[in-house]
């Protein structure tokens, strides 16, 4: 077998054109960065994974304490509040977008987080360059706003141009829509798989896994609630049907389907159950059966799920630690801080780049311009401990 014969995998994401918009979907159905989130949602194992991405990510910080407090809008966000929630969008979807505003000489004079799974790329024009990006509160149409439904629709789209930092090319934008009272501002949108690029995740290849790592949980629930804790099974005649008063046929059981079911799951099983039975009656017939706990027969898939989910977001030393392989101290997970830190140097810098850029045309040239992030540390509980990076 060579390439060429070998089964082709589907495109983990589609991009086709949606004509009404003139816009570029983000997956077959325009939803991928809503679909993922709630794939990894219904994963415990995704969640943590994910939440110690973020984590490392955002470190402690910017390194110039003093510029994590300052405020970069008219909401009094500063920049540690803006480095958590890019860090927690590169994170989860592969890039980060930023709202732009700018005074009539073109300098930037405020910054707002926009979340990036709510930006849609515009159709390339023929120098395959996108010009502008389009933004909807919900692409599922199913958010409300002052009590109405938002639904995808040209009037509830907002079109913004995407980042150009020339003062010229700013004043003539905000000359084009009539002054700076009218001016919508500028998005800056950045993907870690290129330029004008829809980025997948890192935990993307896995994403099969997460799913299962749910079904898994599903089970393990079903066996808990409903299933192991069932004993034997209750034989009972059906009974000759009954006449009520206005002379129709009532179906007759001895044992109704509601008494079964107070007899199953956890809070429930055990109990004693008492039948009467008329005269001339068949007396019910229990018919012993071992349970069975499907847990067992899902070790190995369980074991596997979980591994190869830590494994693709780089964390198998925190799943080394956690089945007991590597023990636990504060050299073992000082190791692996130092480790996990080193892995995510690249959304670091990603992050730098882009602020670098962004700040460049600020407005108080007083904004230092070291956006260098910190990276995360072990910190022992042990306070005497010199080796904690304190």
């Amino acid at each position: 077998m060579n390439v060429k014969t070998a089964k082709k995998p589907q495109k983990r994401v589609e991009v086709n054109y949606e004509l009404r918009f003139k816009m570029q979907r983000y997956g077959s159905d325009n939803l991928y960065p809503q679909n993922i989130v709630d794939i990894t949602n219904a994963s415990g194992t995704a969640k943590l994974c994910l939440s110690r991405y973020e984590k490392f990510v955002e470190g402690y910080g910017f390194n110039n304490e003093a510029f994590s407090e300052w405020k970069i809008n008219r909401d009094g966000v500063t920049m540690d509040d803006l480095l958590k929630s890019v860090a927690g969008d590169l994170t989860r979807f592969g890039g980060l977008a930023l709202h732009i505003n700018y005074n009539v000489l073109g300098q930037v004079t405020e910054v707002n987080y926009l979340p990036f799974e709510q930006c849609r790329l515009e159709e390339t024009d023929d120098a395959g360059v996108v010009a502008h990006i389009l933004t909807h509160i919900d692409w599922k149409g199913e958010k409300t706003k002052n009590g109405q439904k938002q639904m995808v629709i040209d009037k509830n789209i907002t079109r913004f141009p995407v980042f150009n930092p020339d003062p010229l090319v700013v004043m003539r934008q905000i000359e084009d829509c009539g002054g700076i009272d009218n001016y919508k501002g500028q998005v800056l949108w950045l993907s870690i798989d290129g330029k004008y690029q829809y980025p997948t995740p890192i935990y993307d290849a896995v994403i099969t896994e997460i799913s299962t790592d749910e079904g898994l949980g599903n089970i393990k629930y079903r066996n808990v609630r409903n299933n192991f804790l069932v004993a034997c099974m209750l034989v009972t005649k059906k009974g000759l049907p009954n006449v009520d008063e206005n002379g129709k046929e009532v179906e007759q059981k001895m044992i109704s389907d509601e008494d079964l079911r107070q007899f199953q799951g956890d809070t429930r099983g055990s109990k004693i159950m008492v039948v009467e039975l008329e005269n001339g009656e068949d007396e019910p017939k229990v018919v012993q059966f071992p349970a069975r706990n499907f847990d067992k027969e899902f070790t190995v898939t369980d074991e596997s799920v979980v591994e190869r989910i830590y494994s693709q977001f780089h964390q198998e030393l925190f799943y080394s630690i956690r089945i007991g392989k590597l023990g636990f101290s504060g050299d073992v997970m000082r190791d692996a801080y130092e480790y996990y830190a080193g892995e995510v140097t690249n959304e670091q810098r990603f992050i730098e780049r882009a602020f670098t850029m962004l700040f460049a045309n600020w407005y108080d040239k007083m904004i230092p311009q070291d956006f260098s992030i910190k990276p995360l540390k072990y910190i022992s509980a042990d306070k005497n401990d010199k080796s904690n990076g304190e």
